[in-house]
């Protein structure tokens, strides 16, 4: 399976150097520098583990570690707009895999991955903690509630970026 790359530019390092620089030095600081490096980046590609590893003094082992233990974090690019499809047991019986079976034909991607064009990323989780509105589904921020899968593409179309002329 081919690596989809992040052609970051430079300037996106900016925040990530500062963060490092106020913190050199000070392994203790690894999360919030990762939380920088993930803000800035939209995820925490090999090179920002390097910087980091050199700045604080601590081991790209820890680093990869941290990265792949916190949810919050990501070794791959997110999109613009996160979907986050539950598949708690709730969810699944009121009919989640069809919803993510019609987000996955939507988007054209399987949960974990993004659309090429960085808009979207679907993951799937195993509880949002609104079981009584099952099925549920969260993007971005905003939470919806008793999900079908024929409502899926109005839905997304809420969040399209509008096409410029």
């Amino acid at each position: 399976m081919e690596e989809k790359v992040c052609v970051c530019q430079e300037e996106d390092y900016g925040a990530l150097e500062k963060a490092i620089e106020t913190n050199r030095g000070n392994a203790g600081a690894l999360i919030q520098v990762l939380h920088t490096a993930q803000e800035s980046l939209g995820y925490v590609p090999r090179k920002a583990q390097e910087m980091i590893a050199e700045g604080l003094n601590v081991s790209l082992a820890e680093i990869y570690g941290v990265v792949t233990f916190y949810s919050l974090f990501s070794l791959k690019p997110k999109g613009r707009v996160q979907v986050n499809c539950c598949q708690g047991t709730a969810c699944y019986v009121r009919g989640a895999p069809k919803v993510l079976e019609r987000l996955q034909r939507e988007l054209g991607i399987s949960p974990g991955d993004t659309t090429d064009d960085r808009e979207f990323s679907l993951e799937v989780v195993r509880c949002l903690g609104a079981c009584g509105l099952a099925p549920v589904l969260t993007v971005n921020e905003d939470t919806h509630a008793r999900i079908k899968a024929d409502r899926v593409s109005a839905l997304l179309e809420r969040y399209r970026k509008p096409e410029s002329n």
